[in-house]
């Protein structure tokens, strides 16, 4: 069993060990377990696995409607989850993070089922560290990991991340003419995650007459909610823009860019490690204890990328961009030391250390 969700950064890494188990397991039977209402209650079976969702959600730091029924929703969650371990027998429950992983590891390890428990980010959740003492590994992406954890359950595996990033580098030309770029100028990719970020398209907004005066081609995924507005604003300013609610097809973006600004979230960290590209990194101010900015300055400490504070995006964001895209060698560090940090396997290694729970 598979228990986690709320976002992709934890959705996508939990299918990646779902799918690398499938694959190295002959006869597995993987069942996830969600939060009702919540994104995985689509995704998971989107990508071909069951899904039960429990009736959870996470606490307000205000006193809400929500807040005095969480423990209501708590109890009845872990009472699920026990009736779900007894109809599944599980041999192994792995948690990925997020509310609906709390009930069911917790209960797993009250039936005394092996656990795993994986962390993406270089700050523990709070549902990881309350359940760290109870599991029997946990598999973390950075090195440092033992402020939160036991340091003798600790396993650094890296984060998953979904295998259609990388492009073949015989495909590079064909990655320009899909979008029309022209491969002899630079490119810089902005990606603020599915849902758009509003700091990083308004300081796009701000430098597109900038980046065109550098000669400098613009990816820009602004999310659904931007699209109209930041399609309107652009009209007109700057030189070649290609704008996108979504993109799809990442392994081309990548492929393209010289210079990527991104926020810091787990997922999209690991994808930069991947792809080793040159990165500006610009912490999500609005996400639980600030551990986007812990992220990055895990990066920014091994020179591995740059950062620069939501609260300034707007004044150097584009004036960064430039400087960097600008100096080949400072890329060529950047590249060289966020690629040392990745971890190719990751999602193997993770099968591996489950499969290893299994008496």
């Amino acid at each position: 069993m598979i228990s986690g969700g709320g976002t992709g950064g934890h959705i996508y890494p939990a299918i990646s060990i779902a799918q690398a188990l499938k694959e190295s397991l002959q006869h597995v039977e993987i069942l996830f377990v969600g939060a009702k209402g919540k994104m995985e209650m689509d995704k998971v079976p989107a990508a071909g696995f069951e899904i039960e969702g429990l009736w959870i959600s996470g606490i307000q730091r205000k006193i809400t409607a929500g807040n005095l029924m969480f423990p209501f929703k708590l109890v009845s969650s872990i009472m699920k989850s026990y009736g779900l371990l007894k109809k599944f027998k599980p041999d192994v429950v792995v948690g990925v993070g997020g509310y609906a992983s709390g009930p069911l590891l917790y209960a797993a390890t009250k039936k005394g089922v092996p656990t795993l428990i994986q962390e993406q980010n270089s700050y523990a959740g709070l549902t990881n560290k309350w359940l760290a003492k109870k599991v029997d590994k946990i598999c973390v992406a950075h090195e440092g990991m033992e402020t939160y954890f036991p340091a003798s359950k600790l396993v650094v595996t890296g984060n998953p991340v979904r295998k259609t990033i990388m492009l073949n580098p015989n495909r590079k030309d064909e990655a320009y003419k899909f979008f029309e770029l022209d491969s002899t100028k630079p490119t810089l990719l902005v990606i603020g995650g599915s849902l758009g970020a509003r700091t990083l398209n308004e300081s796009m907004v701000a430098g597109l007459e900038k980046l065109e005066k550098e000669g400098v081609q613009l990816i820009w995924q602004c999310g659904g909610f931007y699209h109209d507005e930041m399609k309107e604003r652009a009209e007109g300013k700057g030189g070649k823009v290609i704008l996108k609610d979504f993109i799809f097809q990442m392994d081309f973006a990548y492929a393209c860019a010289n210079v990527v600004i991104s926020r810091a979230g787990a997922l999209s960290i690991a994808e930069l490690m991947l792809t080793g590209k040159p990165a500006i990194m610009v912490p999500s101010p609005n996400v639980a204890e600030d551990h986007q900015t812990i992220n990055a300055k895990a990066l920014v400490e091994k020179e591995a990328a740059v950062m620069v504070k939501d609260s300034e995006a707007m004044d150097r964001l584009v004036d960064e961009a430039i400087e960097l895209i600008n100096d080949k060698k400072r890329q060529e560090k950047l590249t060289k030391n966020i690629h040392d940090m990745a971890h190719e396997n990751a999602a193997v290694d993770i099968a591996n250390e489950v499969v290893k729970l299994i008496v």
